[in-house]
């Protein structure tokens, strides 16, 4: 991926994810901005760019299908999930206190 693709997905990415609260999603474009307009002028060939890049995919990522903004009705709050919101199966939350592991590793307080 290039740096300019990681800089369309991540404006992307933003949008999707703060889609109708102008205020964040106008934070978010300037934080994306600044970030690679800091690293603007980097030689091509530094080895500082690829995990940049890499990092800038996994933020999109994250922000594409993990955060879910809420917005207060009444006492309330509804959530706005979209198609591209991740949804999990619960599985984990089914099991209760026994223990987990990913990978070989123990999950959550026990490591």
């Amino acid at each position: 991926m290039t740096t300019l693709q990681a800089y369309r997905h991540l404006l992307r990415a933003a949008r999707i994810a703060f889609e109708g609260d102008t205020r964040m999603l106008g934070a978010a474009r300037q934080q994306i901005r600044q970030g690679f307009r800091d690293k603007a002028s980097l030689p091509p060939s530094d080895p500082s760019i690829p995990p940049a890049i890499q990092q800038a995919q996994e933020i999109a990522t994250f922000l594409k299908t993990n955060l879910v903004q809420g917005r207060r009705e009444g006492s309330t709050y509804k959530l706005r999930i979209h198609e591209h919101t991740e949804r999990g199966d619960n599985d984990t939350v089914k099991l209760g206190n026994k223990n987990i592991k990913v990978d070989g590793v123990k999950c959550c307080s026990e490591r």
